[in-house]
């Protein structure tokens, strides 16, 4: 089945639509749409309805998605901050935002017609460099990491702003959408891990969180009972030996949760692991080189292909999953706008 590809141009104020040869992994342009700052995407569950964060405004557009891909506004929300993450509640009757400047998060009802609408929990600070938030499979709780290092461009020498460098732990209320702080609130990193972005097992009891200033992935076992992380495993994202500047961005798993994904800036390569089925440990396979400073990549719906944006060239390169190794072969890359800062693959139905 074809899908489209998102990516948001965050310093050409649009997000750009694709679709996908679900085949050979081509990409065909379709169109741009006007989004300030687009910097952040979710997909419903139902894969019909497209969220973009915009920085400015700042708001969360929702966008209906069409034939072929095509995008047709629904609604604006505005926020309070600039949003750094978005995140549907696995009922997808919520929006649960995090914001890196802003140091705090929110919750939104979700309209009946899927447009994002008033505040549930309008605010709740935890601390600047909140950088995403999710529930976990049973919807019950919610997880908001926090870089060790503040303003941390891989372009520039470390700025040294110290960051929290924590997880924050909350307890999920699916009736009345707000977030709890749990006991503990706290998951204290290593000096420089500075947890990002996560993902969970969907079989197991494991959460993975790339780690930005760690350069690394850390294992989590998930307690369904309390909702509480314990490291379980930390594994490097880089090559034995690589000394220079680089900070980890996001994490991915394929459908089929057999290999695991994390961007490297400044190596600028895609690190692959393979997820053991009955643990959930990972195994490094290597890494494959990309475009400059990959903040944005995703794994499409089939867990074919993966797609990876470089920020510092506007470049989006594309590859090939081998399903039994997980390693990744180049197909290509192609120019597509300034600062490529948010992707989404949504499969299209008939």
């Amino acid at each position: 089945m074809p899908f489209a590809l998102y990516v948001g141009l965050q310093d050409d104020d649009k997000v750009a639509v694709f679709t996908v040869d679900a085949d050979s992994g081509r990409l065909t342009k379709e169109s741009d749409v006007p989004v300030k700052g687009p910097s952040a995407m979710a997909v419903a569950a139902d894969c019909r309805t497209l969220y973009v964060g915009g920085r400015g405004g700042p708001a969360i557009a929702t966008f209906r998605i069409g034939a072929g891909g095509a995008l047709t506004l629904a609604g604006e929300a505005s926020q309070p901050h600039a949003p750094t993450f978005l995140a549907l509640d696995r009922t997808g009757k919520f929006m649960l935002v995090a914001y890196y400047q802003g140091a705090g998060a929110a919750v939104y009802r979700v309209e009946a017609d899927g447009a994002v609408g008033t505040a549930s929990q309008d605010w709740l600070a935890t601390d600047t460099g909140a950088h995403a938030i999710a529930t976990d499979p049973s919807n019950h709780f919610a997880f908001v990491p926090h870089i060790s290092r503040v303003q941390d461009n891989v372009l520039e020498p470390p700025k040294n702003i110290p960051g929290p460098n924590v997880i924050m732990q909350f307890r999920f209320d699916a009736q009345a959408g707000r977030l709890i702080p749990n006991s503990p609130l706290r998951v204290d990193q290593p000096d420089l891990t500075g947890p990002r972005h996560y993902c969970f097992h969907p079989n197991l009891d494991i959460a993975y969180f790339s780690n930005e200033q760690g350069c690394s992935v850390t294992a989590y076992h998930l307690d369904r009972t309390t909702g509480t992380l314990t490291a379980a495993q930390t594994i490097s994202t880089l090559p034995a030996g690589f000394t220079a500047r680089n900070t980890c961005s996001q994490i991915h798993l394929t459908p089929s949760a057999s290999i695991l994904y994390v961007g490297n800036r400044g190596h600028n390569s895609i690190a692959g692991f393979v997820v053991d089925p009955a643990t959930g440990l990972l195994t490094s396979t290597g890494h494959v080189e990309t475009e400059a400073v990959p903040s944005a990549f995703c794994v499409d719906p089939s867990g074919n292909f993966v797609f990876a944006a470089g920020t510092a060239t506007g470049r989006l390169a594309s590859y090939r999953i081998n399903g039994a190794t997980g390693a990744l072969a180049p197909l290509g890359a192609e120019a597509v706008g300034r600062r490529p800062a948010a992707l989404a693959a949504v499969p299209l139905g008939d």
